[in-house]
């Protein structure tokens, strides 16, 4: 209807497509925006978070930015812990190990505590459990958006809030069923932000 603001993911501005969610958009932007479906979330920033970053979030950040890259897109894929334990670590062993079987090297990945910044800084924040999600919450205190954090697995079965389990004290088998769920859920992220 003339007149009236309209929900759109994403617009044009410029030559430059700017991923945003859940925004109104002047109904005068429309054609900017239909003009712009194929580079909707082009610039999109995914920031992977678990307790360490040595285990589960370096895979995710690996496995999700492997997959963008063969598929051509310009994403910002990021990890980061919500502990201080393992800074400038690289990855767990076995993390790079299950990566490397499927052709992904997270070797020169060094861990990072998850920061307020981090809240502001990216389009979606993916926890792999609640402890997790509670720690970004706290850590990112008045900046903290419920509308952009979620757990990854959400992706495959929403609501549910299934948990990537830490194989921190696991065993091999451990990992590879981590890789596995990463996997789907990537899929997933993948197939919902770039179609």
């Amino acid at each position: 209807m003339p007149g009236k603001t309209v929900l759109f993911t994403g617009f044009l501005n410029g030559t430059t497509c700017h991923p945003i969610v859940n925004t109104i958009v002047p109904h005068t932007m429309q054609s900017n925006v239909k003009s712009c479906r194929q580079c909707i979330f082009a610039s999109m920033k995914v920031l992977m978070v678990c307790l360490g970053n040595i285990c589960r979030s370096p895979l995710a950040e690996g496995i999700l930015q492997h997959k963008v890259q063969l598929a051509g897109l310009h994403w910002e894929v990021n990890s980061a812990g919500t502990g201080n334990y393992h800074i400038g670590e690289p990855p767990h062993l076995l993390s790079q190990k299950v990566a490397m079987a499927h052709g992904i090297d997270i070797s020169n990945h060094r861990a990072r505590q998850f920061t307020a910044n981090d809240m502001m800084a990216y389009d979606k924040i993916y926890v792999m459990d609640l402890d997790n999600y509670k720690a970004v919450e706290q850590i990112s205190k008045k900046h903290f958006d419920a509308a952009k954090t979620a757990f990854i697995m959400n992706e495959l079965f929403p609501g549910s809030n299934t948990e990537v389990p830490d194989p921190w004290f696991g065993t091999e088998n451990d990992f590879i069923t981590v890789y596995q769920m990463l996997d789907a859920a990537t899929d997933s992220i993948l197939q919902k932000y770039s179609s």
